[in-house]
């Protein structure tokens, strides 16, 4: 019977250990949720294209395209 209630004991301790290390968890997670919001904000502005240098990166890229599309006519 010593045994059943030791055992019973230690049952209850990791009960307890268990809800105690949950409410720990439960903070991290708090904690590291207001430090992910805090990391998306950065202390320079953010970098915006103008609408010429926009037109500048489509046209190369559909040159790019261009070329590729060439290079697989050529191929097959």
């Amino acid at each position: 019977m010593t045994k059943v209630r030791g055992i019973t004991s230690v049952v209850s301790q990791l009960r307890k250990e268990r809800s105690s290390l949950e409410v720990e968890l439960k903070r991290v997670d708090a904690a590291l949720s207001v430090l992910g919001k805090l990391n998306g904000r950065s202390s320079q502005p953010k970098r915006t294209l103008s609408a010429a240098a926009r037109r500048k990166i489509a046209a190369a890229q559909r040159a790019r395209w261009a070329r590729v599309k060439a290079a697989a006519k050529k191929a097959a």
